[in-house]
């Protein structure tokens, strides 16, 4: 399990043995072929001026499977009504999309990152989602439930391969104290898709359809499938720099005057580990409260399934507030300390919505939706700080625990059958519970290491414009130092 991926990873000795090339040749080199992973490209000092485009780039890719993900539970009830089928059924399609992300960043993702880079990641990506979209054209027209369950497989598999690429790249990509905030807002947009989803579903897709005809279905994946092999040209030909394991090595020897940084063993990174399990955990009780936000509103509120329908969007509306809320705290607060308060409301309100019936049990889930706004990023990127050469690795294992999704769901599902949906909400409460812990173990053990992440200033510029942390700053205060001392460049090289 740890050697699986190993090859790709350069040693430490292999990295300090090469030559350093700038940030600018970072960005100057297209990289249209595969990426040694072992080798340094310079993207490892990148500014934020550099990095802003490929960031934009990739934040559409947060859009589009937000978007996905917003559509889910539409098509549910749509099959559901189309197909006359059972909800337990319909849960069907939560596992089969959910259950890609256990299988794809684990396995090929994983290894087409470190073997390729991430551009063609990115491409191989949208590619599978674009198949999997057409899939869903004669899924519709053979009415096939089995049909829509393998097309969203393949739609889980494509979205789980672009996350094994974009959020690395998104929190590796610029200055490093900066990767919480770059994240945070890159994911934002994804959840403005979740929340546009159901709204365009609702108003434009299947607006004034008949409930059992799924042609608007066919449609809207098609248009989905050409705008995602539309975008795969554009990642081909777009200035996207190539962030190695290599070059993550040694940007965490350059700041272990202040992390206290030390080359481990992947076997030996306790946080990463513990992070994937609060991610899962996290996940999966994140999807258990969506998945029954409308019913249990339904037997909170007695209100109908439409008016549920309404308070479940005002609760997307909440989640997406929140992550922007959550990006502009940590420009000012310390992520840990961020993703601590933002779990303890999670706790608070999860709690409360056991308890409390009527609105004010939709109000307190609803506050739970805002509080779980930051906290995927935000365990994604603290799990990975420190990683060095083992990054890419270590983040497919943290999106594989996206899979969580897959169990959580059916689980509540099952005690709402038996107890009612307020007492099915313990269910992602022991989720809840497991991600809390996390936090609490990066704010008493993990500090130093954290805020030293936070505290470099790689990737920022100097009093003569040059990046801290790039090769050309290194050369150019080598050069002071020489000249201090009497001393030319050259002929320091030649007494050596």
């Amino acid at each position: 399990m740890f050697s699986f991926g190993k090859k790709e990873e350069a040693e430490l000795a292999e990295v300090f043995d090469q030559r350093r090339p700038s940030n600018v040749e970072a960005m100057n080199q297209q990289h249209r072929k595969s990426v040694s992973n072992r080798g340094l490209t310079g993207a490892s000092a990148l500014t934020v001026k550099q990095s802003i485009f490929p960031i934009t780039l990739v934040t559409i890719l947060f859009f589009l499977w937000g978007f996905a993900y917003g559509l889910l539970d539409v098509l549910n009830a749509k099959f559901q009504n189309s197909l006359g089928i059972t909800a337990a059924k319909a849960g069907g399609l939560q596992g089969a999309y959910f259950g890609a992300y256990l299988i794809g960043p684990p396995t090929y993702s994983g290894w087409i990152v470190r073997k390729s880079g991430y551009r063609w990641t990115f491409i191989t990506g949208l590619c599978i989602y674009g198949v999997g979209a057409l899939m869903f054209w004669p899924s519709a027209v053979y009415r096939s439930f089995g049909g829509f369950c393998g097309s969203l497989f393949i739609v889980g598999s494509g979205l789980s391969t672009l996350e094994t690429s974009a959020n690395p790249f998104i929190a590796t990509c610029g200055p490093p104290r900066l990767s919480e905030f770059r994240l945070e807002i890159s994911q934002s947009f994804q959840a403005i898709g979740s929340v546009m989803a159901p709204l365009l579903a609702s108003r434009v897709f299947f607006k004034e359809t008949d409930p059992t005809d799924l042609s608007n279905v066919q449609w809207t994946y098609l248009g989905i499938a050409a705008f995602v092999f539309l975008l795969a040209v554009v990642f081909y030909f777009a200035p996207i720099p190539e962030v190695t394991d290599a070059d993550m090595a040694l940007q965490a020897e350059q700041c272990s005057g202040l992390t206290g940084y030390v080359d481990k063993p992947l076997k030996k990174q306790f946080k990463l580990f513990f992070g994937v399990a609060a991610q899962f955990c996290y996940v999966g009780a994140q999807v258990g409260v969506a998945a029954q936000f409308i019913k249990y509103s339904v037997e909170s509120a007695n209100i109908s399934d439409a008016a549920g329908s309404d308070r479940y969007a005002i609760g997307q509306g909440l989640f997406a507030i929140g992550r922007f809320a959550a990006a502009g705290l940590m420009m000012v607060m310390k992520p840990r300390w961020v993703l601590l308060a933002f779990m303890t409301g999670v706790m608070i309100f999860i709690c409360a919505s056991m308890g409390v019936k009527g609105e004010g049990g939709v109000a307190m889930l609803s506050l739970v939706l805002f509080f779980e706004s930051c906290v995927f990023p935000t365990i994604f990127t603290l799990s990975i700080r420190g990683l060095g050469r083992h990054t890419k690795r270590g983040s497919s294992w943290i999106v594989a625990a996206v899979s969580g999704g897959a169990l959580f769901p059916s689980l509540t599902g099952l005690v709402a059958d038996h107890k009612g949906y307020h007492i099915a909400m313990c269910v992602p409460l022991i989720g809840f519970a497991v991600a809390f812990a996390f936090p609490v173990y990066l704010n008493t053990l993990c500090a130093q290491e954290l805020d030293g992440f936070r505290e470099t200033k790689i990737g920022y510029h100097d009093e003569d414009g040059l990046a801290i942390g790039d090769i050309k700053h290194e050369e150019r205060r080598a050069s002071l130092v020489h000249e201090e001392k009497g001393v030319s460049p050259v002929e320091k090289q030649i007494s050596y």
